[in-house]
């Protein structure tokens, strides 16, 4: 479920549009000069406007340029973010995470030592995995996470993406606008529901596999006695 955001003061988101513009002129060029001409534009209509018609203009002046800025910065700083992101382990999860709307992201539910994951997403459009890392490793951790949640998600759509430059796959500059179109099959109480079944499912002890340590063997004189 998505989290409840925290009140942040004018100071504090101040300091954070600061990091972005920071962030976003030192890995986009263009960005400054957008973002100047963003600004300077409806300052010199404005000045025309006063002279012409008086000083009402000036404060609507102002807030355009300060909106025509905060339009530029938020575009350019979405592409300079998703271009820093390529290529990141775990950065769909990442991305996801911050998404608006009601999306339940479970990071690298399965994954490998060779940074290969897949992301669980519950949201409106159904279950969603997206895998990253190597084409030809990450493709059978999709195949098994398909296999395991098919048994448990009923009729609820299961879409899987595979994140990556290459022929069939996803770009993470393209993922956040993919998965928004996607069309919502699900309500929010079943949103909820399946959200439950699939921690449930999660949350099951398994048997460990192969042979029992010694350590974890019965002692044979007890289990002799609990026999008697």
């Amino acid at each position: 479920m998505a989290k409840p955001q925290e009140k942040v003061s004018f100071g504090q988101r101040l300091k954070q549009i600061g990091m972005v513009f920071s962030f976003t002129a030192k890995r986009d060029k263009w960005f400054v000069p957008l973002a100047a001409g963003a600004v300077l534009i409806p300052l010199a209509l404005t000045v025309v406007a006063v002279l012409a018609w008086g000083w009402l203009w000036l404060p609507i002046g102002i807030l355009l340029a300060l909106l025509g800025l905060l339009i530029v910065l938020n575009l350019r700083s979405n592409k300079a973010m998703m271009n820093a992101a390529e290529g990141q382990p775990g950065a769909a999860a990442s991305i996801l995470e911050n998404m608006r709307g009601d999306w339940r992201v479970t990071p690298a539910v399965s994954s490998t030592t060779q940074m290969d994951m897949v992301h669980l997403v519950i949201g409106r459009a159904g279950v969603i995995l997206l895998a990253e890392g190597n084409p030809q490793r990450v493709r059978g951790l999709l195949g098994q996470e398909k296999r395991r949640l098919a048994k448990v998600i009923g009729s609820a759509p299961l879409h899987d993406f595979l994140i990556g430059q290459g022929e069939g796959e996803l770009p993470i500059r393209k993922m956040r606008m993919t998965l928004m179109r996607l069309p919502r099959a699900l309500s929010g109480k079943d949103v909820n529901a399946l959200d439950k079944r699939l921690k449930a499912l999660s949350a099951r002890p398994q048997m460990p596999k192969g042979a029992i340590p010694k350590n974890l063997r019965p002692n044979k004189a007890t289990f002799r006695q609990g026999r008697r």
